[in-house]
């Protein structure tokens, strides 16, 4: 593995990311590190590991945003990578949207249909 890069995002909400990647078949671990070239290390929120072994995490910066935190150079060569952070970036999307409309219209029942 190559040297982790942090990448900021416009994702803020922790809780939302995971119930996303929950509804994606992934599944997120809360904390941990994720582990760099020649030991380097790199504490996330919020991870996951993907199909080829390489692992995704998110961690908070000081205004409360998620970045993005992996090998992203290694990463970024891969066309099925990038559709995923498109469709993980659409979910968390539609996901704050629905928890919005829940709490705009209490008693309503609102779900995504995909």
């Amino acid at each position: 593995m190559s040297h982790l890069s942090i990448l900021p995002t416009v994702l803020r909400d922790a809780e939302g990311l995971a119930a996303s990647l929950n509804a994606m078949g992934q599944s997120p671990i809360w904390g941990g590190q994720l582990e760099g070239f020649a030991g380097e290390s790199q504490p996330v929120v919020l991870q996951v590991a993907l199909a080829g072994g390489e692992r995704l995490g998110w961690m908070r910066h000081a205004d409360g945003s998620l970045a993005l935190v992996g090998d992203l150079q290694r990463l970024s060569r891969s066309q099925t990578l990038q559709r995923l952070l498109g469709r993980i970036t659409k979910r968390y999307a539609a996901e704050m949207a629905l928890r919005q409309a829940s709490s705009r219209f209490p008693g309503a029942q609102v779900s995504v249909v995909v």
